[in-house]
């Protein structure tokens, strides 16, 4: 993905490409644009350049500045807008619980070794298409990595959906009730990652499981998985009662596969002792 450094303009100044550095916008109020530029700049939806371009050519006129100068200011300033908008509409569009982010998660704490949290970190198996299974207690940091690799995806420009393993069960239910499994299928495999959060939580019945087998089925090579159990793969009959069933699962889904076994004491119960600790009891 390439990179835009985004061009902005205040009452300080505006920065432009080129030789020329800092440039001093003049206390004075800028003129508007002629009625007909503006409405080209609205139909071409060049929203940033609109808001933009009257105090830059004023500046650019005081100063002097090159029409390249001015051409690529104003060009730079409507990507960056747009790159920053497509990522906020991604991470809306991944329907996260809550935020979280790599650069937050205490990874000399977590049992997750250095160079695996850096390769997951590099989101290389996201475009080779691999999944990523998140193995081991609650607590022990499965669904702060697996959002923060959510968030990370979607700022790189990849498409991702966050679920619950219930949560898309449900959606899958629902979508057999008027016939269109398929289709929603297809849909979610629009995105390059689907996140299956505290898959075993619930056990499933013949059907949810069927249902499940369908979408890591059409996914396989495909679209990457990265699900979070607390459950090891030799219990995963559990909560998926045909067996035959869980292990055509469990095969697609970890042939292109990194396996990650988190162990540790749970950073919400550490935490939770922690803050008692520090609160002073009254005598």
């Amino acid at each position: 993905m390439t990179t835009t450094t985004a061009t902005t303009a205040t009452t300080a100044g505006v920065t432009a490409g080129g030789s020329r550095a800092s440039k001093t916008v003049p206390p004075t109020a800028a003129p508007e644009l002629s009625a007909d530029l503006l409405a080209g700049l609205r139909r071409l939806k060049l929203a940033r350049i609109r808001a933009l371009a009257p105090e830059l050519l004023a500046t650019a006129k005081i100063q002097r500045w090159t029409p390249e100068e001015v051409l690529r200011t104003l060009v730079e300033a409507e990507i960056a807008a747009r790159d920053a908008s497509n990522a906020a509409n991604r991470l809306k569009a991944a329907t996260f619980p809550v935020l979280k982010t790599l650069e937050s998660f205490d990874i000399a704490a977590s049992s997750i070794p250095a160079a695996t949290f850096a390769y997951l970190s590099s989101l290389e198996w996201i475009h080779a298409k691999a999944n990523l299974a998140l193995v081991g207690p609650a607590g022990t940091g499965k669904s702060h990595t697996l959002i923060g690799l959510g968030v990370a995806a979607a700022a790189h420009g990849l498409r991702v959906k966050y679920f619950t393993a219930a949560d898309l069960v449900e959606t899958l239910y629902r979508a057999m009730a008027d016939n269109t499994v398929g289709k929603t299928i297809d849909v979610l495999l629009r995105n390059d990652v689907l996140i299956l959060d505290e898959v075993g939580f619930a056990p499933l019945d013949d059907t949810g499981t069927q249902l499940l087998f369908r979408l890591v089925a059409a996914a396989y090579e495909r679209r990457s998985l990265a699900l979070a159990s607390h459950w090891s793969f030799d219990q995963w009959g559990r909560f998926l009662p045909e067996h035959t069933t869980a292990v055509s699962i469990l095969d697609r889904l970890l042939h292109h596969a990194t396996v990650v076994v988190t162990t540790g004491q749970s950073y919400r119960m550490r935490d939770a002792k922690n803050q008692r600790g520090a609160t002073p009891t009254t005598p």
